[in-house]
């Protein structure tokens, strides 16, 4: 696909789309899966306002948030043979690549910011018990990031929704299509493996 059309401007509202929605929305990405750029752009309508609400969430900028939601549709234009319909709805699947894309981009951000500062960093006088609380931090950060891999993909995508991209329980429900007690669940479900887990890496 040559390109996708801009996200309006403005933080467009949260919808939650029915279940005939949700079926209509896997039809429309099998299809753009066979090559087919009408029924991508009839999903790209029905899902854009989500996208950039959640990739504006996490990145906090509008710009930002733009660019990383055209990324996504890219990235699920190119990928959309890969979706799976027994492992999650569609928006679901689309959410999952918005907010990996706005996370690196918070980190791509943060990272050059980063570079800017070193010659102050590398400056000043070395204080031992804070780099040993940032090399303790960076461990933990690690390890969660691995736990959350370990999850399924329909619990991992309700905890980053939740925890990663600040949505309550009831958006969770509505941003994957499914009840607030099967939202719920998953969120529970993937909490307590993510305790287990890092329980028993402490």
């Amino acid at each position: 696909m040559e390109h996708v059309r801009p996200v309006p401007d403005g933080v467009p509202a949260k919808g939650a789309p029915s279940g005939g929605d949700a079926a209509r929305l896997a039809g429309l990405l099998g299809k753009a899966a066979l090559g087919d750029q009408a029924a991508f752009a009839e999903f790209y309508d029905a899902t854009s306002a989500r996208a950039y609400g959640l990739a504006l969430r996490v990145v906090r900028n509008p710009a930002h948030a733009e660019e990383v939601t055209q990324e996504a549709y890219l990235d699920a234009w190119r990928s959309s043979a890969r979706y799976d319909a027994q492992r999650g709805s569609a928006a679901g699947w689309l959410l999952t690549i918005v907010h990996r894309k706005a996370v690196d981009r918070v980190r791509s951000v943060e990272a050059s910011t980063a570079r800017d500062e070193t010659w102050n960093r590398e400056a000043a006088p070395i204080d031992h018990d804070q780099t040993a609380e940032a090399a303790h931090a960076s461990l933990d950060a690690t390890r969660v990031r691995n736990a959350v891999a370990t999850l399924t993909d329909v619990q991992r995508q309700a905890v980053e929704l939740t925890y990663f991209g600040g949505y309550t329980h009831t958006e969770v429900a509505a941003l994957l299509d499914v009840p607030l007690g099967t939202a719920k669940t998953r969120i529970r479900d993937g909490l307590i493996r993510l305790r287990d887990l890092m329980g028993v890496a402490s």
